[in-house]
């Protein structure tokens, strides 16, 4: 009885073996790819890396940045939105710079002020006292004159009635009241000829220094209000109310580096493609002119047809995008450009990473 149970036991070991053996022989039919990966479509091609971005004049993304520093106040605009060239930003704090601002201006009143005072004179009020004080001056010297006349008189009809300790204070004061004539006189004529040139001309030149002074602050002032250089769509705006902000940017926690305050582009129906053809690969280009390439977006089907935009004249050392700069040899690229042909259906945005065939002669 026990070697029955040891002869089934076995022959179903050797069953179920046999079952596993046929089960895991079995090999699966491939499944179908998710979607055709990137071929070349012709017959002689240059592949190169492309990257998207803006269709801007100047062929990439305008970064925009402060020219001074200071905690962001106010934000005026967010990611997607469309500006005109002018349009406010963001605000920084100015409060420093409004008071200095402030006191320039002041200053540059004050002297203004003060060269339309000397350009004013005289003043009627002054010249009035000058005239004044020259009547009083002669009416005393003419007081003065009289009475010396009358001890003169005197002493010449009797010499005794007269002394001549009177007679010499009478004609003292004649000429004291004579020169204190010439005095006012002189003072008038000073009067009259109002500010002295030299004053106006040194006080001209402190207003308009403290003129200049005032609008350079003023335009300082300015800078803390952050605009739109052109007309396009925000981007990225990496600023928050309350980061502070200098001119090389906002320092990103994500990316342990600074970014631009605000990144510039155009409509996502108007957008390019960077391309870095290999140095060695630049002789296989056609003709410019000729230039026709397609593109294919990765991790998609999809694909787009590329226009020949401009070819930039300067081959620079390859960009490697994870910013490391630990290459050993110098690779050089040039950087080809090409406008997107918009394809119904496609969603492409600047910064991605796309595949670029290029018909090779």
């Amino acid at each position: 009885m026990k070697q029955k149970l040891l002869f089934a036991v076995a022959a179903l070991g050797f069953l179920i073996s046999v079952v596993a053996a046929w089960v895991y022989g079995i090999q699966p039919s491939p499944e179908p790819p998710v979607f055709a990966p990137a071929s070349n479509p012709y017959a002689r091609a240059v592949y190169a890396i492309g990257i998207v971005e803006s269709d801007q004049p100047a062929g990439s993304n305008i970064n925009v940045y402060p020219d001074v520093s200071g905690a962001v106040t106010q934000l005026f605009v967010h990611d997607g939105d469309h500006v005109k060239r002018g349009d406010v930003l963001l605000t920084l704090d100015d409060s420093v710079q409004r008071a200095t601002a402030a006191q320039l201006a002041a200053q540059a009143d004050a002297a203004q002020a003060l060269l339309d005072a000397l350009l004013a004179q005289p003043r009627r009020e002054t010249l009035e006292v000058a005239q004044a004080q020259v009547l009083a001056a002669a009416a005393s010297l003419k007081m003065a004159q009289d009475q010396f006349d009358k001890q003169q008189r005197a002493f010449s009809l009797e010499p005794k009635a007269v002394s001549r300790d009177i007679l010499d204070n009478a004609a003292n004061g004649v000429n004291v009241a004579r020169a204190n004539l010439e005095v006012v006189t002189r003072q008038l004529r000073l009067t009259q000829a109002g500010a002295w040139v030299y004053d106006v001309r040194n006080q001209q030149k402190q207003a308009v220094a403290l003129r200049r002074a005032a609008d350079a602050s003023a335009a300082l002032l300015e800078r803390y209000t952050l605009r739109a250089p052109t007309d396009g769509m925000v981007l990225a705006l990496n600023a928050a109310t309350g980061a502070y902000l200098s001119p090389q940017g906002v320092y990103s926690t994500y990316a342990q580096g600074n970014q631009p305050a605000v990144v510039l582009g155009t409509h996502p129906d108007q957008l390019a493609v960077r391309c870095y053809v290999d140095e060695i690969l630049i002789s296989r280009l056609p003709d410019p002119h000729a230039l026709k390439a397609s593109m294919f977006i990765r991790g998609t089907p999809l694909k787009a047809a590329l226009q020949f935009m401009r070819i930039q004249p300067y081959v620079t050392p390859k960009i490697q995008l994870s910013d490391q700069r630990t290459e050993r040899v110098d690779v050089r690229v040039l950087p080809v450009i090409f406008r997107v042909v918009p394809q119904p259906g496609m969603r492409l945005y600047p910064g991605q990473i796309v595949d670029v065939y290029i018909a090779a002669s």
